[in-house]
């Protein structure tokens, strides 16, 4: 079964020696797997945007238990509210919405779980990659939407929309492979409207919070 948009994003954030979140500027890490999540509703026709409102298209669950919850709940929400909002209420509940994708990664045999203690007092949980080709596999995909002149489908496209957003494109190329690529970038960060949707909304509530 393939890796869902979460579940990459969780692998190219976790560090590949330590099992422990690289360090990302701001709320990087909770933007992107606030993203991925939505956009994989959206992947899968569930959700759909437009200036002023997220919205349900299809109830039909996925099968997935953190994702049909939330597609119940935007749903259920009354009034629809705008993709600012669920970025903001996914972006608060990350800190307990990470422990369940990682045990999904667990589950699937790409992550393992240690557990130790900091300073012998404070619980320390990494997640050393158990099959880091899994992660390379990822990375080396979207590397090559990225440097080749090739078309990527929609899931890549929403990828490179979401690390453009959440600032995760050094994860995926140095700094001069990036400054290369920095059109190509925009280019395919522009190609999906829900990684527009986002990337506008996420511009809005940078703003508010006085980030950049």
């Amino acid at each position: 079964m393939p890796l869902t948009m979460p579940e990459e994003i969780l692998l190219l954030t976790l560090d590949d020696a330590t099992g422990r979140p690289i360090g990302l500027p701001g709320p990087a890490a909770e933007l992107a797997l606030a993203g991925a999540m939505l956009m994989e509703l959206s992947l899968a026709g569930r959700i759909d945007t437009d200036p002023d409102r997220l919205y349900r298209v299809a109830a039909a669950p996925l099968g997935d238990a953190v994702l049909d919850a939330l597609l119940a709940r935007i749903g259920a929400t009354t009034p629809e509210r705008p993709s600012r909002w669920w970025i903001e209420q996914l972006m608060r509940e990350a800190p307990k919405l990470r422990p369940a994708w990682l045990e999904r990664l667990v589950q699937r045999g790409v992550l393992r779980r240690e557990k130790g203690r900091v300073l012998w007092v404070l619980p320390d949980h990494r997640y050393p990659k158990e099959d880091g080709g899994t992660t390379e596999a990822v990375r080396e995909r979207l590397r090559h939407v990225l440097l080749q002149d090739v078309i990527p489908d929609a899931r890549d496209a929403m990828l490179v929309g979401l690390c453009r957003i959440a600032g995760l494109v050094p994860l995926l190329l140095s700094e001069a492979e990036a400054a290369r690529a920095a059109g190509r970038v925009e280019q395919i960060a522009a190609l999906e409207e829900m990684a527009r949707a986002l990337s506008a909304a996420t511009r809005d509530l940078y703003a508010a919070r006085g980030l950049h």
